[in-house]
């Protein structure tokens, strides 16, 4: 205990010696005086990230002392080595058990004839779609002079607005149209594919 502490406990027991139960609140009083004991040791941190409590280690490698607060260090788990010969080590595999070692992801011709049929099906059912979508929308268009509706009898602005919407919505299905044929004409029909 420094000076200071030791002051300030000889008074405090001086002033405390009638009254009941002054013998817990020393003791306190002692715990509380003495905690810079407990406080951790100099920390010196050394080359590759290496730190050590010990001065004469700290003063062999070079090591430099660490101010401005406390260090905690948590180490890395170790790695678990299985034992020799316990034969219980199991590696994730993409391959099936029975296979050896593992082959290029090639795929069998005839998986991937039907797979390009699949997917030209599906384009095509969906150019059917977008493709009646655009008749329905050209149809409602008429040429620019789709028919008023009721608010548009009183204002004209939403009448255009409306227009403007159709035109928009007209270019789109024609990109989506084109987009859908080049791809189509990318993939082989079914037929030509043998």
């Amino acid at each position: 205990m420094n000076l200071m502490s030791h002051l300030m406990l000889n008074s405090l027991l001086t002033g405390m010696k009638s009254v009941p139960g002054a013998h817990v609140l020393v003791v306190s009083a002692a715990a509380l005086l003495s905690a810079p004991a407990f406080a951790q040791d100099r920390i010196y941190r050394c080359a590759g990230n290496e730190y050590t409590n010990n001065a004469t280690t700290a003063a062999e490698r070079g090591c430099k002392l660490v101010e401005g607060g406390n260090l905690t260090i948590v180490s890395a788990p170790k790695q678990r080595t299985p034992a020799a010969g316990s034969g219980d080590v199991r590696v994730a595999s993409a391959t099936p058990a029975g296979s050896a070692a593992p082959t290029p992801s090639r795929i069998d011709t005839a998986e991937q004839r039907n797979r390009d049929s699949d997917a030209r099906a599906i384009l095509e059912s969906e150019l059917k779609k977008v493709e009646a979508k655009q008749a329905d929308l050209l149809k409602e268009f008429n040429n620019g002079e789709p028919e008023k509706r009721g608010p548009e009898m009183r204002n004209n602005q939403l009448y255009l607005d409306r227009i403007a919407e159709m035109k928009a919505q007209i270019a789109r299905n024609d990109s989506d149209i084109a987009g859908i044929k080049r791809e189509i004409g990318r993939t082989q029909p079914s037929s030509a594919s043998r």
